[in-house]
């Protein structure tokens, strides 16, 4: 498909088509809710968390995808019923279950990168003065420092904090005013699609994202077309200021904001 020549209504028709074998995947952060702040503030507004209530109804399966933990995203979202991919492919909370599946080639990392991440705040005035703050991702530690006073200078102490990590042996990750610093294993939301959707019976799968990493989740998609996991994928970019160039040109069609896929939502369940 392209983003040139395909509207909306004609990207879904292949789902709308036969709901009960159609996968619809979700980003969560600036696609099904907006970019806040302070990220523990975010939340899915209620008329979009409503029309994902009836798509989980109507299609045969229906998940979050997430660079956040999986529990955190299900509390955002605030629908227990479906499924949740968290930190990037490596968790999943399956819809009315209590437990997290974690990918075992991480697991063990999570105490090397917890220490990692209270050592620098410890040791560092610099990132305390500048406001960035820590998020602990058990296996990921997150700085962000989007809203900081300074920004310009945040991000210069993000990336020394970046360097060290890299010469200390993990593997670091750049979003939008945010680093991550990971396990060096692979770790991206294809990876976790994949897994999610190679025995679950879907003929047709949508995914929609709005950063950097939803291009993996694009490819996980493309690559299960290819395996003859799925008949057909639909890509969707999500558009904001800071939306990559690279997910504008690599989507199927495109959405305006977390507005936009509130829309996209209600066309799914459009009689």
């Amino acid at each position: 498909m392209s983003v040139a020549t395909h509207s909306l209504d004609d990207a879904l028709a292949p789902l709308r088509a036969d709901p009960s074998r159609a996968a619809v995947l979700l980003d969560v952060d600036g696609t099904l809710a907006p970019i806040v702040r302070h990220a523990d503030d975010a939340h899915v507004p209620e008329p979009t968390r409503t029309q994902l209530i009836a798509v989980a109804k109507a299609y045969g399966f229906v998940a979050c995808v997430s660079g956040r933990r999986a529990a955190t995203a299900r509390r955002i979202v605030s629908l227990g019923s479906i499924t949740y991919v968290g930190n990037h492919g490596t968790e999943v909370l399956r819809g009315g279950a209590t437990g997290v599946e974690v990918d075992e080639a991480v697991a063990p990392w999570a105490p090397r990168v917890r220490a990692f991440a209270h050592e620098r705040f410890a040791e560092s005035d610099e990132l305390r003065r500048l406001r960035v703050r820590g998020e602990d991702k058990d296996v990921i530690a997150a700085f962000h420092w989007r809203g900081a006073p300074d920004e310009e200078a945040a991000e210069v102490a993000v990336r020394a904090l970046a360097a060290r990590a890299q010469d200390e042996g993990f593997a670091v990750h750049w979003g939008r005013k945010v680093l991550e610093v990971r396990p060096p294993v692979a770790m991206d939301k294809g990876r976790g699609i994949t897994r999610l959707l190679r025995d679950a019976g879907m003929a047709v799968g949508l995914y929609a994202g709005d950063d950097a990493t939803d291009l993996d989740a694009f490819r996980g998609l493309r690559e299960l077309v290819s395996d003859g996991v799925l008949q057909a994928a639909v890509c969707v970019g999500v558009r904001s200021e800071e939306t990559p160039a690279e997910l504008e040109a690599q989507a199927d069609v495109l959405v305006e904001g977390p507005a936009g896929v509130r829309r996209l939502l209600e066309a799914l369940v459009r009689r």
